[in-house]
């Protein structure tokens, strides 16, 4: 059972049986305080703490995609930047928004402490939404000012919202109890599908209010930037209320410079001496001779899921070419990864379902390209097979000019040629006789179709019959949903299990930094996009094609890097220190026990 500390005022509360449902508090600690059991909800074995944790994350996601969905149109419309700058800009706030995380994380681990990492950040997130809200009412300043306020507020939310997002998903990992782990596990779907769902009700509303509500002569920015920022307050203030019910783990002190300092020795110590000592079992074992045993099995942990995160990137950087709002509604719909996971027998294998996830992905980009295939093929054959003629029921001959294509209809039923016409919408076609000239509106002339045009003379002018002899070819939207099934799935099963792994398989001290870690493959498979579109300027249906080719080759060196990667309880890291620690008491122990009588045998001249 693990420690949780509370405060004075909340002590009377954890004292009665009521509030702790039958758990005894009988340890007395410091300060007066006791050991307590932690408050379930409802009788299960989850904690209460996650219900805050998890609306808030709810309102910080709708704070953030919010801001976003109305992010571009803001730079063109309002900043009046052209495309080109305006796409530059957003993607370099986004990948700031994912590097960030591991000055938080680094901030938690070693300085603050999760709780005051994430209270700190929310407060900075919350300021840049204000100014950045500020930024977008007309009647402040001028255009530059505009600039810099909206420039100052987006750095303050990359730094809030990357700050926070390793340390909240570690700290509501933190409130289970050691022995609850298929509960936290379920947890990180519920916490994941907080994230999609405060997703999709944001990119849902702040268009809403962009564009139907009208303020200061225009589109409402500052309304659709300031409503985000109410929802970062509400998450705040939500986090704070819990704050009497959370656990909260001590920061281990500077993690970052023990651990380089640790890692420098160690190679330089190997440097010197690898010719004149034995061989050790692992390079890190270098620096025994300076750090904790214990410090170094931690770093060897945190290396073995580093090096596993390598291939990573490139899921995310084929995730991240589809349309993010559908990806969101579905996944909101099948969060609950044990839907998927049972189906494919997977379950208590982490890295199977990353790598499953991975395929699945593939798949979906298959799909993709045989639709963009299909596509192309159909516009190819449609510029040949788009036909249209004129049946002419009037007394005298028409000439009809429909765009660049001329059509002659003899009078009494003349039937003019077939001609293809590129695919439009065509009204105020000029129809001449001898002795008049008509306007008539054919309406849309669609790919694939071949149609029929009776004129007929009425007394107020030609009158028109459009018939479809052929009806146009079109791909229907529904051969979209396999793609977004499939990468829905593997999204799923791919995210929010690396994000519980990335959780169980870290040291108590660095739970953090390794989610950081997790967050950094998102911001190079970013950076692989632009690598590879902005470079490769291939067609979009071999880009589909090369992004799938790399995700299968890539899920083939992570099953294999799965396969010997060994499975690691840092819980029991903390029992078997402590067990050596205890050995070596009681042998220090002993070993005072037999001085002490070694000395009663001696005889008393010897003694004296």
């Amino acid at each position: 059972m693990q420690v949780d500390w509370v405060s004075d005022g909340i002590l009377s509360h954890y004292k009665t049986n009521e509030f702790n449902m039958g758990c005894k508090c009988d340890k007395p600690v410091c300060n007066q305080m006791l050991i307590c059991c932690a408050q379930k909800l409802c009788g299960t074995n989850y904690p209460v703490s996650i219900a805050f944790i998890v609306v808030n994350e709810f309102c910080e996601r709708f704070s953030y995609y919010g801001m976003k969905a109305v992010l571009t149109l803001y730079f063109i419309h309002y900043l009046n930047w052209d495309k080109d700058l305006s796409t530059a800009v957003y993607h370099a706030f986004s990948s700031l928004c994912y590097f960030t995380p591991l000055l938080g994380a680094l901030i938690a681990d070693s300085w603050l402490g999760k709780f005051k990492t994430i209270i700190y950040l929310s407060i900075v997130y919350v300021i840049g939404h204000v100014v950045k809200s500020v930024g977008a009412i007309p009647d402040v300043g001028d255009s530059t000012l505009h600039i810099a306020l909206s420039m100052v507020g987006l750095v303050l939310i990359a730094f809030g919202t990357g700050g926070i997002k390793p340390c909240v998903a570690a700290f509501g990992g933190d409130q289970f109890d050691e022995e609850n782990t298929e509960e936290r596990t379920k947890f990180f779907s519920i916490f994941y599908m907080s994230i999609n769902a405060g997703s999709v009700l944001s990119t849902i509303v702040t268009p809403i209010l962009r564009g139907d509500v009208k303020c200061f002569g225009g589109d409402c920015y500052a309304l659709a930037f300031g409503v985000p920022a109410a929802l970062m307050v509400i998450a705040l203030v939500v986090f704070i209320s819990g704050s009497g019910l959370y656990k909260k783990s001590p920061p281990e002190g500077n993690v970052l410079v023990r651990v380089c300092k640790c890692i420098g020795f160690a190679i330089q110590n190997r440097w010197r001496n690898s010719k004149k000592s034995p061989k050790k079992s692992h390079w890190l074992d270098w620096a025994e001779e300076k750090y904790p045993k214990r410090l170094i099995q931690e770093i060897k942990m945190v290396f073995r899921v580093l090096v596993l995160y390598i291939p990573l990137p490139m899921f995310w950087a084929l995730f991240d070419q589809q349309v993010q709002g559908y990806i969101q509604l579905i996944s909101f719909v099948f969060t609950d990864t044990q839907i998927v996971v049972t189906i494919f027998h997977l379950k208590g294998h982490p890295l199977r379902k990353m790598a499953v996830g991975m395929i699945l992905a593939a798949i979906a980009f298959c799909a993709a390209t045989v639709v963009e295939i299909n596509v192309i093929v159909l516009h190819f054959c449609l510029t040949i097979f788009d036909f249209c003629r004129f049946i002419n029921t009037h007394t005298e001959n028409i000439n009809i000019t429909v765009g660049t294509d001329e059509f002659y209809a003899a009078a009494n039923y003349g039937i003019s040629q077939n001609i293809s016409v590129p695919r439009g919408e065509y009204n105020g076609v000029v129809c001449e006789t001898n002795s008049n000239q008509y306007h008539i509106d054919l309406g849309l002339l669609d790919f694939g179709a071949f149609y029929t045009v009776i004129l007929s003379k009425k007394s107020e002018g030609l009158t028109t019959i459009k018939m479809e002899d052929i009806q146009a070819n079109n791909i229907h939207i529904t051969w979209q949903i396999p793609q977004y099934v499939f990468l829905t799935a593997g999204e799923v099963m791919f995210s929010i299990t690396g994000l519980e792994f990335s959780y169980s398989q870290a040291p108590a001290s660095m739970k953090s930094v390794l989610q950081a870690g997790w967050l950094m493959t998102v911001a190079f498979g970013n950076v692989i996009v632009l690598i590879v579109a902005e470079g490769a300027g291939m067609e979009q249906w071999a880009e589909f094609l090369l992004f799938a080719g790399l995700l299968v080759a890539v899920s083939i060196i992570f099953s294999i890097m799965a396969y010997f990667y060994t499975y690691v309880d840092p819980d029991q890291l903390d029992k078997t220190f402590r067990e050596d620690t205890d050995d070596e008491k009681v042998k220090s122990s002993d070993s005072k026990k037999k001085e002490t009588v070694s000395l009663t045998d001696m005889p008393k001249q010897t003694k004296m």
